[in-house]
């Protein structure tokens, strides 16, 4: 049997801990240096383009959860017109099926995830707050032509390699 001697683990977890604190941090320093997401991120929110919108309801009957609500009327010329569009991200689980399964290319998912609100009712948006933005841009998820325009994703390794040059 080995004898060792009494604190003999201490002293060796501290070594490490001593090791660890001494060396360069890799970690980012997220609100002031943001690295660059993916180009096809799912981001928390979707983007709803209203000229291309028909109103046929197929987002919302795809959403698995429920969370659109789509409401519309009768033209004169026998087509949809969208009187109301409603996303309720509270319930949203950004799975993309609506995106996926809108035949016109109407949503998009959001490429921004600081979506954070303090009041339920606030997460709930529709008409002109899902219409895309400078503040609100649209990913590259489903749409690759979207995808080129986008700027490529940054990684910390990447990130690193470009300090120590």
């Amino acid at each position: 049997m080995k004898f060792e001697h009494f604190g003999g683990g201490i002293i060796k977890g501290m070594a490490i801990t001593l090791r660890n604190f001494l060396r360069r941090p890799v970690t980012t320093q997220y609100p002031e240096e943001r690295l660059t997401t993916s180009r096809r991120i799912r981001g928390n929110e979707l983007v709803w383009g209203r000229e291309r919108c028909t109103g046929c309801g197929t987002c919302a009957r795809t959403c698995p959860q429920g969370a659109i609500e789509i409401s519309t009327s009768e033209n004169p010329d026998n087509t949809l017109k969208v009187e109301k569009y409603k996303v309720d991200f509270g319930y949203c689980i950004q799975c993309g099926l609506c995106v996926q399964a809108c035949p016109y290319d109407t949503l998009y998912m959001g490429y921004s995830y600081e979506r954070a609100k303090y009041r339920r009712m606030e997460i709930i948006q529709r008409d002109d707050r899902l219409l895309e933005s400078p503040q609100r841009p649209a990913s590259g998820f489903m749409h690759p032509e979207i995808a080129a325009k986008l700027p490529p994703q940054t990684l910390l390794v990447e990130r690193d390699k470009g300090k120590k040059q």
